[in-house]
């Protein structure tokens, strides 16, 4: 893990929603330079939707994000192109074309987004799968892959671009202990191999303490974040009762009847 402290993500006052309803409220952190970084909370709590936010998927009520020292919210045209070409995302899902084998889908983001021939993509397509362990899966169809091997290969189409920042949605959900652990080590071996940083949305403790650095808890009653810190730190000293079930996996108390 990287002990950089310069800034590359900042989220400055962003309230976000749907229509009018207001999901998240006045929500601000930094991300640092190479390292990984979580997001989590309890379901419901808008991690998802501040992940979208951050991504440029979409547009807060209020509020900015600041990729890299551009600002996601207002860049237009071939600025906005500029800084999306600093991130990588990695969906819930894996979002992989069913159609296309693995060298395909890697390859895809490499013809839309650059002028390179096609020997020199099909090059960097085996070096992406090869950096998440699938070199030898190559023309295999996502439907003939195992979970953990569909957000393998999620992961390195997301490095196709080289890009700085890497966003992963929920990475371990639907895998089992061992594969979620084998994935854990990979995303510590990328992170500092490749010295990018990694921004992952996540609700799995084990996931928690096993990659990251740092962490913000978003609540879905207060609609912001009610803690930021070093995980062990959160689990062992925080005095709010949310934080405290959460990394203690208690449930809320009832009300006696």
């Amino acid at each position: 893990m990287s002990g950089q402290s310069q800034t590359i993500v900042e989220v400055n006052g962003l309230t976000a929603g749907y229509g009018k309803t207001v999901i998240l409220q006045d929500v601000t952190f930094e991300v640092r330079a190479g390292e990984v970084f979580t997001i989590l909370g309890a379901s419901g709590c808008g991690k998802s939707t501040l992940l979208k936010h951050m991504i440029g998927l979409r547009r807060p009520m209020s509020g900015s994000v600041l990729i890299d020292g551009t600002n996601i919210v207002t860049a237009e045209g071939q600025e906005r192109l500029d800084v999306l070409k600093k991130i990588g995302v990695s969906y819930q899902s894996g979002a992989l074309f069913g159609s296309m084998d693995l060298m395909d889908n890697v390859s895809l983001v490499l013809q839309e987004f650059t002028d390179l021939p096609r020997e020199a993509i099909a090059m960097m397509a085996q070096m992406k799968l090869k950096a998440v362990g699938l070199q030898d899966a190559a023309y295999q169809m996502p439907s003939e892959l195992s979970g953990g091997m569909r957000k393998r290969a999620a992961i390195a189409r997301a490095l196709a671009m080289d890009p700085k920042i890497l966003f992963l949605d929920e990475p371990s959900a639907g895998l089992d202990p061992i594969t979620a652990a084998q994935l854990d080590e990979l995303i510590l071996r990328l992170s500092e191999s490749l010295q990018i940083t990694f921004v992952v949305v996540t609700h799995e403790l084990a996931s928690i303490f096993a990659v990251a650095e740092r962490v913000v808890m978003l609540d879905k009653d207060s609609k912001t974040i009610i803690a930021s810190g070093r995980p062990a730190e959160l689990r062992d000293h925080s005095d709010d009762p949310a934080v405290r079930r959460f990394f203690h996996r208690q449930a809320e108390e009832r009300p006696a009847r």
